[in-house]
């Protein structure tokens, strides 16, 4: 949807974004999924492991968005991902059927293109949270004027409870996650063990 999708945080000023529905980052807690919380707040919490993620999802352009049918079944559908001024932005086409599973149910997958190979350089890089719709026309004006997407379009903001990388290390399998609220935690591993490696 983007033309920097995943690029990184951008240089303008992008005032008002606190002020979308959801707060300052923060979509409020629940049993659903726990708290959730915007993408400022992950990379204050974890610096090196949300740069980590960032970079993955910025090697390609488009991801897999897993979003919830009326049924309850999976929907996957393409989906460009867009870190800008502190936030996860999800621009989506209007009369998608992503945007009416998040207007129904706002629980999210996005799963960072894999790229060719099966090498998964930068390691295999998923987050989930729940998507909060932009509905400010101020803000929607001063995001569609930095990144040019195709008009009309609905904008979302991801808010995370979830982020996860799996790589490749010394012939280990590690797997990093983070959830709000508890600092990283890393599991390493190979077929041969018995028990799960945790730090």
């Amino acid at each position: 949807m983007t033309s920097e999708s995943g690029r990184g945080e951008g240089g303008a000023d992008f005032e008002g974004v606190a002020d979308v529905k959801g707060g300052t980052g923060r979509a409020g807690g629940g049993s659903e999924g726990g708290e959730a919380v915007g993408w400022s707040v992950v990379r204050a919490a974890v610096p090196e492991f949300a740069g980590r993620v960032q970079e993955r999802f910025g090697a390609y352009r488009h991801h897999v968005l897993a979003t919830l049918r009326k049924d309850g079944a999976p929907r996957l559908t393409g989906l460009e991902a867009d870190f800008r001024y502190g936030e996860l932005w999800l621009g989506m086409m209007v009369g998608s059927r992503k945007v009416l599973d998040l207007r129904r149910d706002p629980r999210f997958a996005l799963h960072a293109n894999p790229g060719p190979g099966t090498d998964l350089s930068g390691g295999d890089v998923r987050v989930s949270g729940r998507a909060v719709e932009v509905t400010d026309p101020e803000v929607v004006a001063r995001y569609a004027a930095v990144v040019k997407p195709p008009e009309p379009f609905h904008l979302f903001r991801a808010e995370l409870t979830e982020a996860v990388r799996t790589c490749i290390q010394d012939s280990c399998v590690v797997l990093e996650s983070w959830v709000p609220g508890r600092p990283l935690r890393t599991i390493r591993r190979t077929s041969d063990d018995a028990a799960l490696q945790v730090e």
